[in-house]
């Protein structure tokens, strides 16, 4: 039974290519779109780089493919059922709690960079939303409209602050478009992740099955509020791979930089 459930959580995790559309929500739906058309001149002007080192290419577009497969005839399916089932008061509650639980991996991040003032910002936020915000499902600071926000930081653009390359591009099997430096600081972040299975209070799952459903749950969750994108990608797209792959680098370099 347990294989089952496992087997149906992996085939949800790949909603509408979460990974391929934006890291960790830094990018808002407007701003996936102005990413991608800027990718489309680019590509009218000068097309694809045919010469860039991408020593994965071969599997790299198969795994593309592959990916692309799964968001048709099942992950697609599943979050528009979500979509029209679950309110979007309701959905956004949910969002904000998933938010509010990745407190740790941005708040050491922005530490690990230097933003003082970002990381104290995070901190106010986490003990507003935990406590007033009811365990954080409800973005306290945003409804009162305080001076302060989120800063989305990962140890990815943690490397990069401190002058390590994105390395050769790799697509991963359900996350999507990635990097060398990217893949390895995922398994870095992942330590103070709370869905991360463990053994202490700390995380909230005491088995694999419980961490990839909640992690499951949480990308479906967000999928739901653009569902739309990846299909506009997919339809204007005149080769899917190097697209995704400049778009995901675009939008990694857009993060580094803020």
């Amino acid at each position: 039974m347990k294989k089952v459930v496992l087997i149906l959580m992996l085939s949800l995790l790949y909603s509408c290519n979460a990974k391929q559309i934006e890291q960790n929500n830094n990018l808002s739906t407007d701003e996936t779109y102005m990413a991608f058309d800027d990718i489309s001149s680019e590509f009218e002007n000068k097309g694809y780089k045919k010469d860039e080192f991408d020593p994965l290419s071969g599997y790299n577009r198969a795994m593309t493919s592959f990916n692309d497969s799964f968001y048709v005839y099942i992950s697609k399916p599943v979050i528009l059922t979500y979509q029209d089932v679950v309110h979007p008061t309701i959905r956004t509650g949910v969002s904000n709690f998933f938010t509010n639980l990745g407190f740790p991996i941005r708040f050491i991040n922005n530490l690990l960079q230097f933003k003082f003032q970002n990381s104290w910002e995070e901190l106010q936020m986490f003990l507003l939303n935990t406590t007033f915000g009811i365990a954080g499902l409800i973005d306290v600071a945003k409804e009162n409209n305080f001076e302060i926000k989120h800063h989305d930081e990962d140890f990815g653009q943690t490397l990069a602050t401190w002058g390590v390359g994105e390395g050769f591009h790799i697509v991963l099997p359900i996350f999507g478009p990635s990097n060398l430096r990217d893949t390895f600081a995922f398994f870095v972040d992942d330590y103070a992740n709370p869905l991360k299975k463990g053994d202490s209070s700390f995380y909230l799952s005491d088995s694999t099955e419980e961490s990839i459903g909640l992690r499951t749950f949480k990308v479906v969750n967000d999928s739901s509020f653009k569902a739309e994108v990846y299909d506009k990608i997919r339809k204007d797209a005149i080769d899917l791979y190097p697209y995704l792959k400049d778009l995901h680098r675009k939008q990694r370099e857009k993060q580094i930089k803020e």
